[in-house]
């Protein structure tokens, strides 16, 4: 797994610099002609499809566990902070393994935006990517807690933009709104996510410990820094949403 996320996310950097060289010489945009607006609906589906899936395990996952849960923990305490020990199997890791395997369709999207705006090259769209595949295996390959608020909360703020998208590349929204809407979903993740990175924080501390913090301060830093680069690009303008 750890050799095939490497040589995945390895490969998608070279493609996108090798693309950006290339079409640098051609000056002409490639035609994609439907591509990017069913990607934009199969996206949107999917996340939806994702956030059902993990609502519903993780009501079932409470259902079944709680009656050896400690008295003073709450269904909304689980959400943030697995229980120490707690192993990557079960129906709530089952969506968090289809939301890792997702975010490679994600990155067809820079591949497109290359092929239409040839000489866009954006170091954020790619470093993006990259960092939330990598993310959301650390969240499957630890255990580690909060993951599902946090896929929750992204598969709701994607399934939002992409079906966006879709309708701003079919034609039905103007194309000028889409930057706008998305740096409010963007700006909403962030928030949410800080909140569930806040939460855990407090419960570690206050309830003798949640699964796997190494990782959680692994993807804190790479969130930290994703955070700066996302107000690096939106202060010069050169955001490719």
């Amino acid at each position: 797994m750890w050799s095939f996320l490497i040589a995945s996310i390895t490969a998608s950097i070279a493609i996108s610099a090798s693309l950006n060289v290339l079409l640098r010489l051609r000056l002409k945009p490639v035609s994609l002609g439907p591509v990017p607006a069913l990607h934009s609906l199969a996206i949107s589906l999917l996340s939806a499809t994702i956030f059902a899936g993990m609502l519903a395990s993780s009501v079932d996952e409470i259902r079944d566990t709680r009656w050896f849960w400690q008295l003073n923990k709450t269904p909304f305490q689980w959400l943030l902070c697995f229980p120490l020990g707690t192993r990557p199997s079960g129906r709530v890791f089952f969506w968090s393994y289809a939301f890792y395997l997702s975010r490679f369709l994600h990155i067809l999207r820079t591949f497109f935006t290359l092929l239409r705006r040839p000489g866009s090259f954006s170091v954020f769209q790619v470093i993006n990517h990259a960092a939330l595949v990598l993310m959301s295996y650390l969240w499957l390959e630890f255990s580690q807690s909060f993951q599902v608020l946090a896929i929750l909360s992204m598969t709701v703020a994607f399934a939002l933009v992409y079906a966006f998208r879709f309708c701003t590349e079919v034609g039905l929204k103007q194309e000028t709104r889409r930057f706008s809407f998305v740096m409010l979903c963007r700006i909403a993740l962030v928030v949410t996510n800080t909140a569930w990175h806040v939460g855990l924080l407090v419960l570690h501390f206050w309830k003798g410990g949640c699964n796997d913090m190494g990782a959680w301060l692994f993807n804190t830093v790479l969130n930290s820094f994703v955070l700066l680069l996302i107000l690096n690009f939106y202060e010069k303008g050169a955001m490719i949403v």
